[in-house]
């Protein structure tokens, strides 16, 4: 492991985490975790400043080992060589370019032997990444898509890359299964009637916040969409929006009543990752509007949760 711990001020995610500086150590990594300090169009008001997700989330990440008692005493590091790729050089106010740069570095990753895990940045970051996964490796993907909204808008305030339309997007992309993308987790009136229908019309699946609370429980609801969304593709992709969690638990993320507890995302994160994914992403982390970092800090033990659950998939094949 790299003695340098830093970009500018700005540690690697978990401190003892690996630098990569080049494609030799990338290809020597289980896990590469990058950023994505991109926001496009807003969705309300001056409600913003989600590109400053990846800093913040990091320099927070600084207090946690990958120690997890709870999860039968696994420690990450013991089991996973993490590194740090850092973030994608995005152009402000240029969305058509800044898809191209996402799409262009996470493509050097999955054309490696490499589980990136990426920090956004708004929503509009997922469709750019799963893209390249399906050209790069050509493989039909499933996707399990954590949230309280659809963002399968047809455009963001006339923005068709923007934070409300990336699964639009992702419905007209060649190597996605649309049968195998589960939106759960989905609630709140911030949710339109045609999201539901376009959703229904491709032939994804939606699981709403009764769903798993009313009738399977986290781990079970969590369980079905990975037999759904690993049923008839080569890969499962995890895209985490914070906004799935109630604010109560989230404080840095979108205001939406109603949502996951702190411990019934945990719960399904890691049941996913034990199953196995090939990628993932969190994203809408609002700094600004969190004066206590608590949604930063949360990213961590999101991003922990996956991987003990990834750790402990290696450890029991």
């Amino acid at each position: 492991m790299t003695n340098e711990r830093i970009y500018g001020n700005t540690p690697p995610f978990l401190q003892q985490t690996n630098l990569v500086k080049n494609p030799n150590l990338e290809n020597e990594m289980d896990v590469i975790v990058y950023g994505v300090p991109w926001e496009g169009a807003v969705t309300w008001g001056d409600y913003t400043g989600c590109e400053l997700g990846p800093k913040v989330i990091r320099l927070n990440s600084a207090r946690y080992s990958g120690y997890l008692p709870e999860l039968d005493h696994i420690d990450v590091f013991s089991h996973l060589r993490i590194g740090d790729k850092g973030d994608v050089a995005v152009t402000p106010a240029e969305p058509e370019e800044t898809m191209e740069k996402i799409e262009d570095f996470a493509g050097t990753i999955w054309g490696g032997s490499s589980w990136p895990l990426a920090f956004g940045g708004d929503h509009g970051i997922t469709y750019p990444i799963v893209k390249s996964l399906t050209e790069t490796t050509g493989k039909k993907i499933g996707i399990i898509h954590l949230d309280a909204h659809y963002d399968n808008n047809l455009h963001s305030n006339g923005d068709p890359y923007g934070r409300g339309a990336p699964f639009a997007r992702l419905y007209e992309t060649e190597g996605v299964v649309n049968e195998a993308l589960v939106h759960i987790g989905i609630h709140g009136p911030r949710n339109k009637p045609e999201n539901g229908k376009l959703a229904s019309d491709v032939g994804a699946v939606t699981k709403t916040i009764h769903d798993i609370r009313r009738h399977q429980g986290p781990r079970e609801a969590a369980a079905e969409a990975y037999e759904i969304a690993s049923t008839g593709t080569d890969a499962v992709y995890l895209s985490i929006c914070s906004d799935v969690l109630d604010h109560a638990y989230n404080p840095g993320g979108p205001v939406d009543g109603n949502g996951l507890t702190s411990f019934e995302l945990l719960e399904m994160v890691h049941e996913v990752t034990s199953r196995g994914v090939c990628g993932m992403d969190y994203v809408e982390v609002y700094p600004q509007q969190d004066a206590t970092d608590f949604s930063s800090h949360f990213a961590s033990f999101v991003a922990l949760y996956a991987l003990a659950g990834e750790a402990l998939r290696r450890k029991s094949s």
